[in-house]
């Protein structure tokens, strides 16, 4: 199967909206119904959304550039409390934002109608609860909260404010796990039993600190003061990818975690194994590391029929197509010559991995997909301007937050952790 195919945005988003109203995913995706097929050229100063940024370091920096491109959205403001990134936020926003190095003054301005929350884990809910009480609509990067409580804390502000809240996980709005989503639900991959996720890196995760006073504030992934290290940071993509997919959230976690590489002083681990059960007995393992790189970045997820892997947009069949003739021939030669034959019966041959190459879940190439994030910030700026939350969107970013929380307690503490005793 090709997947060089080109496609413009109108088709893709058309393809989206498709998918999304299609019989096994009806109601399930409601965001997507946020998206424009076209994205036009000017749109009057009315009709679009005033956003201040919180937060302009390297994530906050990516999401201004994104919402440059949003003609929906109008940077209104920017704010850091770090002078670089305090200049370089207002330098590379569109327009002429207002600059802030305080949140809560920002938070005053009655002109700003959301704020995106790009800051340290640890200050995210009380940002979150903060904006609310301003009447602000909220869009936040994962993880959402670094404790149980601040999630709960959330969860109900945002329940009795009727604010919008979207976390920033942009999965939910690639068209690859949207066709993926779709099939799964349609049969295609038979009886999911597991879903195997890792994300490996090779580098020490810090950044240059000019004196030693900066330290924690620069590179606060490193201390459990402000963030729960590979577990809030990466993890929480794939888990809320598996909570989205399989329709529920963990019963039960456990793990080990260790720093065994980058004994630099970090308090976080480097190194984080652990197996999530769901409800049916299906599994969730997942793995991170930032020693080796090879094996990069995958969610697979496994049925009787067939498998998934999510990140590089393909499906594996468990009963692939049978080859042509005469590879068939040369195939079935091949074996008769040079397969071993068992001593101790079948039962002893082992189980080589396949080498069907599989087929992309959907029919184009990655570069002609729309960014995810893109799209999200997008969709975004369409529900404040609808000023009504879109279903669902809470319950990701918060049960993506729990489950990482959970599984760091689960190798801190050395136990099975049980998720209803946790939330009761």
């Amino acid at each position: 199967m090709s997947n060089d195919k080109k496609i413009t945005r109108r088709e893709l988003i058309e393809n989206m909206k498709t998918i999304a109203a299609g019989g096994a995913l009806a109601g399930t995706v409601p965001w997507i119904s946020l998206l424009s097929e076209n994205v036009p050229a000017a749109v009057p100063a009315s009709d679009k959304v005033n956003v201040g940024f919180i937060g302009t370091g390297s994530r906050g920096k990516a999401l201004i550039r994104y919402a440059n491109n949003v003609p929906a959205i109008n940077i209104a403001a920017t704010c850091d409390n770090y002078e670089p990134n305090f200049k370089r936020g207002l330098q590379i926003a569109k327009g002429s934002p207002k600059g802030y190095k305080d949140y809560r003054k920002l938070l005053e301005d009655k002109s700003i109608d959301c704020v995106i929350i790009a800051t340290p884990l640890h200050l995210h809910a009380q940002m979150v609860l903060d904006a609310f009480d301003a009447g602000k609509h909220v869009f936040c990067e994962k993880a959402l909260t670094k404790t149980i409580e601040e999630a709960k804390q959330v969860s109900r502000a945002q329940k009795k404010t009727g604010l919008i809240l979207q976390t920033g996980h942009q999965r939910i709005f690639d068209i690859r796990y949207l066709k993926a989503f779709e099939d799964m639900k349609a049969g295609k991959l038979g009886k999911v039993t597991q879903i195997r996720a890792y994300w490996h890196r090779n580098g020490d995760w810090r950044r240059h600190v000019p004196k030693p006073s900066l330290e924690r504030k620069i590179n606060w992934r490193m201390y459990r003061e402000y963030s729960l290290g590979l577990m809030t940071e990466l993890a929480s993509h794939h888990l809320q990818v598996a909570n989205w997919f399989l329709g529920s959230t963990p019963e039960k976690v456990m793990g080990s975690g260790s720093i065994n590489y980058w004994k630099d002083g970090r308090e976080v681990y480097d190194n984080v194994n652990v197996v999530y059960r769901y409800p049916g007995g299906i599994h969730v393992v997942y793995d991170s590391l930032i020693s080796n790189k090879h094996y990069g970045c995958e969610l697979q997820m496994m049925g009787d029929k067939g498998l998934y892997e999510l990140e590089l947009g393909k499906f594996y069949s468990e009963n692939p197509p049978a080859p042509a003739g005469i590879l068939r021939l040369i195939n079935d030669i091949e074996h008769s010559i040079f397969d071993p034959v068992p001593i101790a019966g079948a039962s002893w041959v082992p189980e080589n991995a396949s080498k069907y190459k599989g087929e992309y879940i959907v029919d184009m190439h990655k570069s002609r997909i729309p960014n995810n994030t893109l799209l999200s910030l997008e969709a975004f700026a369409e529900t404040v301007k609808k000023g009504k939350p879109v279903p669902g969107m809470l319950e990701h970013g918060i049960d993506a937050a729990v489950a990482v929380i959970l599984g760091d307690k689960a190798m801190v503490e050395n136990k099975i952790v049980n998720f209803s005793e946790e939330l009761a």
